[in-house]
């Protein structure tokens, strides 16, 4: 079946904003045709990289002369909701990375603006394409309920400093309560717990919490900032899955390949590739699912939708206020 390529512009060019741009890039299904950073040095920088991909620094100026139908929105968090409600006013479709906004009701805020069936608005929740947890998806899905989820995501200690006020629960967790609300096919719980653990200064570096549905199933979720610099540059993530008469167990961070000279190093700490060679991994099919969406050729996968986000962002804040008691 022929495709047209998307027309596509990326909005932030921090760390994920530059993969985005450079997985589209990459794929046959788009065209690359705008990038939005908020400083004219960013611009440049990728500019080394994606030679001829046109750049604003003015988002009204540019969503007004690029050529772009699709946008992809990686900015800051706090900037979410006035970024994609002017996308979503403009009559385009966003993809917009999790979370949607630092609060609730911000995230709210967007429902007038957001069609029924979420076909102009898709999250960029990337750890629902990573291949080894589609696998458990499946798994899941054949062989019944789930009894137990227990899922740890650790990234390096040295983000306490390098982001001061980042809550590991709301930057980190976010994605295994993600994939813990796909295994349970959206069902709400009725318990939340929470606990956080402080360092001498007060900045939270771990944060634990815990899940209960009413047919029984537990999860347990534990994200911090406490790695070593010796470890794998982003952390370790684990996740295991019990039912009834069986077990299963992804480590999709980081990929297994590893490479030594004076110190060891991960190269593939996350299942993404983008570069002169083309695009793989969770981020590839993560937007090669968005493009489809835009052509009208799949609905939002489940997981993605804005009402989907809505339901996580109640748990990060029933999370949130559980950990402060």
């Amino acid at each position: 079946m022929s495709f047209k390529p998307v027309t596509v512009g990326v909005i932030g060019l921090g760390r994920f904003g530059r993969l985005h741009s450079l997985t589209a890039s990459g794929l046959a299904e788009a065209r690359l045709t705008a990038l939005v950073s908020r400083r004219q040095s960013s611009l440049d920088a990728l500019a080394k990289e994606l030679p001829g991909v046109p750049g604003w620094t003015d988002l009204d100026q540019a969503v007004k002369e690029a050529d772009a139908e699709a946008w992809i929105v990686a900015c800051s968090t706090a900037s979410h909701v006035t970024v994609t409600r002017k996308l979503l006013a403009a009559g385009k479709i966003v993809l917009l990375e999790k979370p949607v906004a630092e609060t609730l009701a911000e995230a709210e805020s967007l429902a007038p603006l957001v069609r029924a069936d979420s076909s102009n608005l898709m999250l960029g929740h990337i750890a629902l394409f990573n291949s080894e947890f589609q696998q458990l998806r499946e798994e899941v899905a054949r062989r019944g309920s789930v009894s137990f989820i227990d899922a740890v995501r650790h990234r390096p200690a040295s983000i306490v400093t390098q982001f001061a006020g980042e809550n590991p629960l709301v930057a980190t967790m976010v994605h295994d309560l993600y994939m813990t609300q796909a295994l349970v096919r959206q069902a709400e719980p009725n318990h939340f717990a929470a606990r956080y653990h402080r360092t001498q200064s007060g900045a939270i570096d771990l944060a634990t919490a815990q899940l209960t549905w009413p047919e029984g199933t537990v999860a347990s979720l534990t994200s911090s900032y406490l790695t070593p610099s010796g470890m794998a540059p982003r952390g370790f993530d684990r996740m295991e899955v019990f039912g009834d008469g069986w077990a299963a167990r992804i480590e999709p961070n980081p990929r297994p390949m590893e490479v030594w000279d004076n110190a060891a190093s991960w190269p593939l700490a996350l299942e993404i590739r983008a570069g002169a060679s083309g695009a793989t991994g969770m981020m590839a099919e993560e937007q090669r699912a968005f493009y489809r969406v835009v052509r009208g050729s799949q609905p939002v996968p489940r997981g993605a939708t804005y009402a989907d986000a809505l339901q996580v962002q109640r748990w990060l804040s029933r999370l949130e206020a559980a950990a402060e008691r």
